[in-house]
């Protein structure tokens, strides 16, 4: 038995022996492939860690030094599409966190200022501070488009006509020296009409006319002396009155005739003599188109007619309607043509009158 436990013994020590061998080759084993470990060759150690973002601020306000709030603010970056958005708050102040690394733009826009953009670069991980915006306003332009009714056209060149004045002082209202100047309405011509009638250069040209037919004792039923004088001095003015509002307002209403004489101005001496002669004859409709004087022919007959009322009986009958109609066209007629060849030139406002249409 004893023989039996020592050779158990034995044999227990061999393979604790042969273990613990085994464990040590192992050791020195494992560590010599540590050490000789080496890299495969083309390979490296990469470190991936992404760069830190920043942070962009700033401050916006006007040129008092005013800190505008809501202005927007719009961030770029070189390189990128993406677009950071912000507004500006009671403060002015804005700013932008998260920013990555690189050339940026901010463009800095509020209503009623000039926009403006400020560029920078930001660094890794920089708290960038922008420098004071200043914005300036804006102009303003305003653009008004004002359209004039027909009627006001009109009355605005009648008013350019009232300023017409032959030597600055006899009225030349009754003349346009705009060709294509608007119609007038029925109103407008019997306020034209009136302001004629009652002109003071007009009771002063009455009487000049009514002293040169007592010289030559013409209608010498009205007789001489003062009360000679006043008879003609009425009847030549009843001639005025009727002539303007007859043959100048009323008919050319009825009719829808310009009353008024367009100044020619060019051509031969020939052709403007004849247009200016024409004119007691012919004349522009409202609707632009010339057209038989109806109106004025018409108008000096009809106050031929009516100067019977009022002259001497020895005078009266159809020579009276017919002297005084031819007298009125004749006397038109040549006031056309005085107005073609030297009227114009002695009324200061004609020329200003016709450049302001």
């Amino acid at each position: 038995m004893r023989t039996v436990a020592i050779a158990a013994r034995m044999m227990c020590a061999a393979f604790g022996l042969m273990a613990s061998f085994t464990l040590f080759i192992g050791c020195a084993l494992g560590q010599t492939g540590t050490e000789g470990a080496t890299a495969a060759p083309g390979t490296a150690s990469v470190s991936a860690e992404p760069q830190a973002a920043g942070t962009i601020r700033g401050v916006v306000a006007d040129k008092t030094n005013t800190a505008i709030a809501g202005a927007s603010i719009t961030l770029t970056r070189a390189g990128s599409a993406a677009v950071q958005q912000t507004i500006t708050d009671e403060n002015g102040q804005f700013a932008f966190a998260g920013v990555e690394a690189g050339t940026f733009n901010i463009a800095i826009a509020a209503p009623g200022f000039t926009a403006q953009s400020v560029t920078g670069e930001l660094r890794a991980g920089e708290s960038y501070t922008v420098p004071p915006v200043t914005l300036a306003i804006s102009t303003v332009t305003t653009e008004v488009s004002v359209t004039m009714s027909h009627e006001e056209i009109a009355e605005a060149q009648i008013k350019e006509e009232e300023k017409q004045r032959v030597l600055g002082v006899v009225p030349n209202y009754y003349v346009s020296y705009v060709p294509d100047a608007a119609s007038l309405n029925t109103k407008q011509k019997f306020e034209l009409a009136w302001k004629t009638t009652v002109n003071p250069i007009t009771f002063a040209l009455t009487g000049a006319a009514a002293g040169f037919e007592q010289m030559q004792d013409q209608y010498g039923g009205y007789g001489q002396g003062a009360q000679g004088y006043g008879k003609r001095y009425g009847a030549t003015y009843a001639d005025v009155v009727t002539g303007n509002f007859i043959g100048s307002a009323l008919l050319p209403s009825l009719f829808k005739q310009d009353p008024r004489y367009f100044y020619k101005g060019t051509g031969s001496k020939k052709s403007r003599v004849l247009y200016a002669l024409a004119n007691s004859f012919i004349t522009k409709g409202d609707n632009g188109k010339w057209q038989a004087n109806y109106s004025g022919l018409m108008g000096s007959f009809a106050a031929g007619g009516i100067s019977n009322l009022y002259y001497p009986a020895s005078d009266r009958g159809a020579g009276l309607t017919f002297e005084n109609a031819a007298i009125t066209i004749a006397a038109g007629s040549a006031a056309n043509i005085l107005q073609e060849f030297l009227i114009r030139k002695l009324t200061p406002n004609a020329n200003s009158a016709a450049h302001r249409q």
